[in-house]
């Protein structure tokens, strides 16, 4: 009996989909092929920077930083609800729902500091051209980005070491995919201290994110209008404004995710669609959008697909040849 009540205790219920069975083969199709896109985007713009030393520049090695966080918050997600879309089976092991909790919250803060890192080095590169590789050195980079690992990994360990300290006495979790949030709503202790933290670790990182991006664009403006040349101030608006609408999409479905959780009042069907759309549509659109949409990049992208499509039909005539010898 012991061993029974054990096991059930290590298993919790999600909220189920409510896919209709004529709609479950369509749906995991989906879901899959998001993923795979997903995937094969985000690689795409990786090795193209890894292996391009003409890329490895700041941008473009924040860029990368980006496509990994992506793919992190991506493999969080997608594998678990692909399989039970499948199997229709909506239960997960407590460690399993923790692992995704920790993945889907270190995705969204690195996503935030990282857009914040950006929107400085964007800063620099428009407002201080002479100075960018002396202020953005590679130690000085590797430093940046070691701050936003850090940063994220240590508020985010503090914010599930509140949590690990009560046992759950719910089973049901009153989400489609594991939060902070929705673990909190499983415990019967008082989790006062957890959710003061919860709206800290909002406040402190989304501070962070709105100071550094107002006062960047604010000074890239200023120096776009002091700027006499029509295309430095037509490049600096393009590149200005695809990192700007990734980031006011990420900041309002994030903020409303979050603030959603605390007013009984919002719809659960739309707080779930909103919750979710964080985490689908950024790392499908970011390597689309900051990768492919650069110049640089897809030109390299371009080159490699025609220089791999070129060997292989050569190899397919070569043995053509030798198959009719």
């Amino acid at each position: 009996m012991l061993s029974n009540t054990s096991e059930v205790s290590l298993i919790l219920i999600m909220k189920p989909l409510d896919i209709p069975t004529s709609s479950i083969y369509p749906s995991f199709f989906l879901g899959m092929l998001a993923y795979c896109l997903i995937l094969v985007f985000n690689l795409t713009i990786l090795l193209t920077i890894v292996l391009n030393k003409q890329l490895h520049k700041p941008m473009y090695l924040l860029l990368m930083n980006l496509s990994i966080n992506d793919m992190t918050g991506a493999t969080a997600f997608y594998p678990q609800l692909i399989s039970s879309i499948l199997s229709q089976d909506r239960s997960i092991s407590k460690p399993a729902c923790i692992l995704q909790a920790v993945m889907v919250h270190m995705y969204g803060g690195g996503s935030l500091l990282t857009l914040t890192a950006m929107a400085y080095d964007r800063y620099v590169a428009i407002c201080s051209p002479l100075r960018y590789n002396a202020i953005m050195s590679p130690g000085h980079l590797a430093r940046i980005i070691a701050t936003v690992w850090f940063v994220d990994m240590t508020v985010m360990g503090v914010l599930f070491s509140l949590l690990g300290r009560f046992p759950f006495c719910h089973s049901i979790l009153p989400d489609i995919v594991c939060t902070n949030s929705a673990l909190t709503k499983l415990m019967c202790e008082d989790t006062t201290v957890n959710n003061y933290y919860g709206i800290f670790l909002t406040i402190f990182l989304q501070s962070i994110a709105l100071i550094t991006v107002i006062f960047t664009y604010k000074q890239i403006l200023l120096c776009c209008l002091r700027n006499r040349q029509s295309d430095t101030k037509k490049k600096a608006a393009w590149t200005c404004a695809t990192h700007l609408a990734v980031f006011v999409l990420f900041e309002l479905t994030t903020l409303f995710t979050v603030i959603s959780y605390r007013f009984s009042a919002v719809s659960p069907v739309l707080q779930r669609a909103i919750g979710i759309s964080a985490i689908v549509f950024p790392p499908l659109l970011n390597p689309l959008i900051y990768g492919l949409n650069t110049k640089e990049i897809r030109t390299k992208v371009i080159h490699f697909f025609n220089k791999t499509a070129f060997s292989f039909f050569k190899q397919c005539s070569l043995r053509r040849k030798i198959f009719h010898k």
